[in-house]
């Protein structure tokens, strides 16, 4: 430690020295001399114009236009303001809806109305090599929700029933 104490005090005591005359009088001179050539200074291209950038908003901007018009035009008919959606008719039209093979649907027929199926919490589970297998499997796990729907079109009366499911897929991995 007394050594290190020692190396500190010596350390504290040097002063810079002096710089000579001449070295001022040369730095004097740098800075004072010839002034700096326009074409020496490097200036960044502030307008450049980026053609690509350009050229992929503006495809941008056409395929949403197309998109537009697709989706427009597959929209139904909108009513206006004088057009009446509903009418009420005074006396009830009575017509069997669907028939089967016997004539008019019985009160106790359903019919299908609608399905349902919700895929959700999707998950790759990464490769798996199955006994047997030359190549490997991508393994996916994913879960359901499906709901089938029937409904009797001559009381109204529907049924739903909705059930979770969860399936895995295993999909081949060619090395080429």
């Amino acid at each position: 430690m007394n050594e290190f104490s020692e190396i500190e005090n010596e350390l504290k005591k040097l002063r810079p020295a002096q710089g000579s005359r001449q070295l001022f009088v040369r730095i004097e001179q740098r800075l004072v001399g010839p002034e700096i050539s326009e074409h020496k200074i490097i200036r960044p291209n502030r307008f450049r114009v980026n053609w690509v950038a350009i050229g992929f908003g503006l495809a941008a901007a056409a395929l949403f236009i197309v998109l537009a018009q697709i989706s427009i035009r597959q929209l139904p008919d909108t009513p206006k303001q004088g057009d009446s959606i509903a009418q009420i008719s005074s006396a009830p039209e009575t017509r069997p809806v669907l028939t089967g093979p016997g004539g008019a649907i019985s009160s106790s027929e359903f019919v299908p109305a609608g399905a349902t199926q919700v895929v959700y919490n999707t998950r790759d589970e990464g490769l798996q090599f199955p006994g047997g297998s030359e190549q490997p499997l991508r393994r996916l796990r994913y879960q359901t929700h499906q709901t089938w729907q029937w409904r009797n079109p001559v009381t109204g009366a529907s049924l739903r029933v909705s059930y979770p499911s969860d399936e895995i897929v295993l999909i081949p991995i060619s090395g080429q």
